[in-house]
């Protein structure tokens, strides 16, 4: 909130061969009772951004401490898991692609239309949003899923959602100064006191933007709960295709 002392601690977790595993903590302070709390807690992977044609590879990470033995440890399970969920998402991808048929079969009382919660927006990159390579900062990125996953979720509740994950959230490509993005939320789901949102982004620069020709630079999904004015979960209506 505002008023409020917000850190931010990052450090590298891990480095593999040419990746490393940088995690993230941010904590919040009030100044009025001195009580700190953490807010949120993530990982990001990266690479080098390499010179020439060919990858950098990394040095690895000196381990001083026993959080840090502890965290270059489960930074190799995070990786598993996280290269499983790729592959399990996309075999999930391929079968729904066979059973096209049993969307057309759904039917429930009361269910909300997913073409309701469809929102799109557009956004042009401009100096402020790149980093100095030219390249769109990925938390502006995010910031603009953030805010059309938002109202997707919001003409479910008819309320404010609340954000509280962000899921399989990953770059395709890269974007840069002067490209349009072009960013699509749709209600994947409801899960009674939340709502999964999915995201897709998608950049054109001058030629493409005329042609027609998008790329694939960002998906994700976010996850949001609703409450009432007693802080109460509100529970979200079914949904159909």
């Amino acid at each position: 909130r505002v008023g409020q002392i917000i850190t931010i601690k990052a450090k590298v977790n891990r480095a593999f061969k040419t990746s490393m595993e940088v995690g993230i903590k941010v904590t919040v302070q009030d100044v009025l009772t001195n009580v700190e709390k953490i807010v949120s807690v993530a990982y990001a992977t990266y690479v080098a951004k390499p010179v020439g044609a060919g990858k950098i590879e990394l040095e690895p990470v000196k381990l001083l401490s026993t959080d840090d033995h502890l965290e270059h440890t489960l930074a190799i399970e995070r990786r598993r898991i996280r290269l499983g969920y790729e592959q399990v998402f996309q075999n999930l991808m391929q079968e729904s692609n066979k059973e096209g048929d049993y969307y057309g079969t759904f039917e429930e009382e009361d269910a909300v239309s997913t073409d309701l919660t469809h929102v799109q927006s557009i956004e042009l990159v401009q100096p402020p949003h790149a980093n100095h390579h030219g390249n769109t900062f990925g938390g502006q990125i995010m910031a603009w899923m953030e805010t059309v996953a938002s109202i997707s979720a919001s003409r479910l509740c008819h309320s404010y959602p609340v954000l509280k994950s962000v899921n399989m959230f990953k770059f395709w490509g890269p974007s840069v100064v002067g490209d349009r993005l072009v960013f699509n939320a749709i209600v994947n789901n409801t899960f009674r006191n939340s709502v999964e949102v999915g995201v897709r982004v998608e950049a054109y620069n001058c030629e493409e933007w005329i042609k027609d020709q998008a790329r694939h630079i960002n998906s994700a999904f976010l996850i949001f709960n609703s409450v009432n004015d007693k802080g109460e979960l509100l529970t979200f209506p079914r949904i159909k295709p």
